[in-house]
């Protein structure tokens, strides 16, 4: 028998024709970001100040922000890159959501892969 899974409760957020789903409780600053500061209607808050941003601090690291942002902008699924540098999908996941460190090796493999600078994810 499965354990109940508690729901995220989420949010689309469209911008031109894409669709983003998003978490509710950070939908107006993800809108805010996609659309740029032009459409701003509050007064703009730096992303440093921001609760939103220092809470998406906390959950992730910053490189693995950067590996999942890389690999979107790069059209690959997680199982896509996983395959491209030989590793597992799992640890690939591990990487993005800051629960397994990229060394320097993995970083320039995954660089080589997402046509960045490697020193992005250390």
């Amino acid at each position: 028998m499965s354990a109940p899974m508690k729901k995220l409760l989420t949010e689309i957020v469209s911008v031109g024709n894409e669709r983003f789903k998003v978490p509710r409780e950070t939908a107006k600053a993800v809108l805010v970001l996609l659309r740029g500061a032009a459409e701003a209607d509050d007064e703009l808050i730096p992303a440093n100040k921001s609760e939103t941003f220092k809470a998406l601090d906390a959950k992730f690291s910053r490189p693995g922000v950067s590996l999942q942002g890389a690999r979107v902008k790069e059209g690959l699924s997680q199982v896509d890159l996983a395959e491209k540098i030989g590793i597992s999908q799992t640890n690939l996941s591990k990487m993005e959501l800051g629960k397994r460190p990229i060394g320097k090796t993995m970083a320039k493999r995954l660089a080589n892969i997402l046509n960045v600078d490697y020193r992005l994810f250390l």
